[in-house]
C-alpha cells in the first residue's frame, strides 16, 4: 500500500516538474500552427512570431498579424487617409506549460486542467510612425492535449480620451474555440455596450450577443450556424442622428448533404426613422436548397480572386461559366417571408424560385428560362400605393394593367412562372424567348 502512494507521488512529481519542459515545445508548436491556421482561413492576414522565449516551466512570446493586399485592406485603406500604411496588431503572450500548468496559477484565471499549456495574451496596436497603443482586455488561452485551443477575451468595463476622441465601453467577452487539425471553429460573445465619439461625429453600439459554429468542407468554403442580436446601434453627425439600427436578429444555418448545399436564414430588422418614411422594420425567411458544392466554391473562389471593385462586364465573363455549371445543377431559392413594415401599413413577399437540372454541356441562357419555375405574392397598403402615385404618376399604369389589384385596404399581385408563360393575377402572358 505504501509503495503504491510513493509510486504514486513520483509519478505525479514527474509529470509537474519534467512535462513542462517537453511539453512547452509541443505548446509552442500548437500556438502556432492555430495562428497560421487562423491566417490561412482568413486570407487577408500574415501572422509572424517576432519572437518566443522558452522556458522549462512558462515562455513568452509575440506575434504581429498584419492584413495583407485582398478585398479586406482595400476596403479599410478606403476608409482611412489616403496613402497611410494600415496598423498592425501585437499580441504579447505569455504561456504556462505542463501537463499540469501549476506556474498558471501565479496569475489571474490560472488551472491546473491538463494540457498542453495555459496562456494570457495582451494585445496592442503599432501604428505606421511607430506609435502604438494598448488594446483594452486581455485573452486566456488552454491549449488542449489534441491541439484544440480555448480563447477567451475578456473585457472590463472602461473608457478612454486622449483629447480628440472619447470611447466607452462594457464589460464584454468573447469565447473562441478552434481545431487546426480539423478546421472546426465553435464562437460566442456578449458585448454589452460601445461607443466612439470625436467632435463631429459619433457611434453607440447598445449591445450585441452572436454564437455559432463552422466546419470546412473539401469545397473551398464551411458550414455551420450563426445566431446574432443586436440591442441598437446609433451613428450621429454634428448631433443630428445620421442613422442606425433599433433592434436586429439573425439565425442561420448551412449543410452539406451528398455534395447538395441547403441553407436557411431568418431575419428581423428596426431600422430608426428614414426620412420620408418614419420607422422601418424588415422581417425575413430565405432558404436555398440543392446548390451544387463544387460550383459554388468554384464560384466563390472567383469572386475573391476579382478583389473588391472588379469591372462588372469583365466579371461576368469571368464568372460566366461556373454561374451557368450551378444553375444547370438545379436549386431552389425560397423567400418564404420578405415583410417590410411602414407607418403606413407592411409590404408582405413570399417568393419562390426553382431551376430544373440540365445538361450543363447544353445549357445557355435562353434553357435556363424553360427550366425554371418561379410563384411570388405580394400585398402592396392602399395608403402606399396612392402615395408612390402622387410621387410618379406612371405608378398608376400597375393599378390600370390590373398587375395591382385592390382587396380591401390592400393591393395584391400574385404570379407565376413556368416554360415560359407568365400568368400574373389569373392571366397569361407568353414571353417570347428568341429576344434572348
Amino acid at each position: 500500500m505504501k509503495k503504491g502512494v510513493v509510486a504514486l507521488l513520483v509519478i505525479l512529481a514527474l509529470i509537474i516538474i519534467v512535462s513542462p519542459g517537453i511539453l512547452g515545445r509541443l505548446a509552442e508548436k500548437s500556438v502556432d500552427e492555430n495562428l497560421s491556421w487562423a491566417a490561412a482561413e482568413s486570407g487577408d492576414l500574415v501572422i509572424s512570431s517576432d519572437s518566443f522565449d522558452r522556458g522549462w516551466f512558462s515562455s513568452e512570446g509575440q506575434h504581429r498579424v498584419e492584413i495583407k493586399e485582398g478585398n479586406l485592406q482595400a476596403m479599410l485603406q478606403e476608409l482611412g487617409p489616403p496613402g497611410d500604411e494600415l496598423p498592425v496588431l501585437i499580441i504579447n503572450t505569455h504561456l504556462d506549460h505542463g501537463l499540469i500548468p501549476v506556474s498558471s496559477m501565479s496569475r489571474e484565471n490560472g488551472s491546473l486542467a491538463p494540457g498542453l499549456g495555459s496562456a494570457v495574451s495582451t494585445l496592442s496596436v503599432e501604428f505606421s510612425d511607430g506609435k502604438s497603443i494598448e488594446v483594452p482586455g486581455k485573452i486566456y488561452s488552454n491549449v488542449a492535449l489534441n491541439g484544440e485551443l480555448e480563447s477567451s477575451y475578456e473585457l472590463e468595463a472602461g473608457s478612454h480620451d486622449d483629447g480628440h476622441t472619447k470611447a466607452a465601453w462594457g464589460t464584454s467577452i468573447i469565447e473562441v474555440t478552434t481545431n487546426p487539425s480539423s478546421g472546426d471553429v465553435q464562437f460566442s460573445g456578449n458585448l454589452r455596450s460601445l461607443s466612439f465619439a470625436d467632435k463631429s461625429e459619433s457611434l453607440e453600439v447598445n449591445g450585441l450577443t452572436f454564437s455559432g459554429s463552422q466546419a470546412p468542407t473539401t469545397f473551398g468554403f464551411a458550414t455551420g450556424d450563426v445566431k446574432m442580436e443586436l440591442d441598437g446601434v446609433s451613428v450621429s453627425t454634428n448631433g443630428i442622428q445620421a442613422g442606425g439600427v433599433k433592434r436586429m436578429s439573425v439565425d442561420g444555418y448551412t449543410r452539406l448533404d451528398n455534395g447538395r448545399v441547403n441553407g436557411r436564414t431568418t431575419l428581423d430588422v428596426e431600422l430608426s426613422a428614414l426620412p420620408q418614411f418614419g420607422d422601418v422594420s424588415v422581417a425575413g425567411d430565405i432558404s436555398v436548397e440543392g446548390a451544387d458544392a463544387e460550383a459554388l466554391g468554384t464560384l466563390i473562389k472567383k469572386l475573391e480572386a476579382l478583389g473588391p471593385a472588379p469591372d462588372e462586364a469583365q466579371a461576368f465573363s469571368a464568372l460566366e461559366g461556373d454561374l451557368k455549371r450551378l444553375l444547370s445543377s438545379g436549386l431552389e431559392l425560397r423567400f418564404d417571408q420578405l415583410d417590410v413594415t411602414l407607418p403606413m401599413g407592411t409590404v408582405t413577399t413570399a417568393m419562390k424560385f426553382k431551376v430544373l437540372e440540365k445538361d450543363a454541356s447544353t445549357f445557355d441562357w435562353t434553357s435556363l428560362l424553360l427550366a425554371t419555375e418561379a410563384s411570388a405574392n405580394v400585398s402592396v397598403p392602399e395608403a402606399l400605393v396612392d402615395m408612390a402615385m402622387q410621387m410618379n404618376p406612371q405608378a398608376g399604369a400597375m393599378v390600370g394593367m390590373g398587375f395591382l389589384q385592390k382587396n380591401g385596404d390592400v393591393y395584391e399581385i400574385s404570379a407565376e412562372y413556368k416554360k415560359a408563360l407568365l400568368t400574373i393575377n389569373g392571366q397569361p402572358m407568353p414571353i417570347p424567348l428568341g429576344t434572348f
